[in-house]
């Protein structure tokens, strides 16, 4: 029996953390000939540990079973700033499920947990930069995140909320 809970990574997760990454984002762009190894994952979220200077952090969905406990999901959240969209100060940098964990809920708790946190640091505004044709999108476009478009009015896979505060009211943190 499943029991999902939500808790904040650690560096002690990296090796699992980056695993999972792979595995997930593999899921996610399986027409990529080259998808990124478990070695530069695993690099690339120790170089984010080692150098954690409060301008991101990490929230992981863990199946607590009965016997053991695996990673099926997480998302980053980082500080953003930008003189092209000076509107948005959070941003959703990364967010990754299980395939057999989607669609139960769990991304939407998982987001939860993310927003609450930048609401808690005083952040009232996410965006996100997705490939335009990840099946994900439509994940963000039922949670009400709008189509950031470029100065020709094209879309290419940028999504923002302007209010937190309203996505938090749809996406239970548990």
């Amino acid at each position: 029996m499943t029991r999902l809970t939500f808790r904040e990574a650690t560096s002690e997760d990296v090796p699992e953390l980056a695993a999972l990454h792979v595995v997930t984002w593999a899921a996610t762009y399986p027409h990529v000939a080259r998808p990124p190894t478990l070695e530069l994952r695993e690099r690339q979220w120790r170089d984010a540990f080692e150098n954690q200077d409060g301008t991101w952090f990490c929230y992981l969905a863990v199946d607590a079973a009965e016997r053991y406990e695996r990673l099926v999901g997480f998302a980053k959240g980082q500080d953003y700033s930008s003189p092209e969209l000076p509107e948005f100060a959070g941003e959703l940098s990364k967010i990754y499920l299980l395939q057999e964990c989607q669609r139960q809920g769990w991304g939407r708790q998982l987001l939860g947990h993310v927003v609450r946190r930048f609401l808690e640091r005083g952040v009232h505004s996410m965006l996100l930069f997705a490939d335009a044709q990840n099946p994900s999108c439509r994940f963000y476009e039922a949670l009400g995140a709008e189509h950031l478009l470029d100065s020709a009015g094209q879309f290419h896979g940028g999504y923002g909320w302007r209010n937190l505060e309203k996505l938090a009211e749809i996406c239970p943190a548990s």
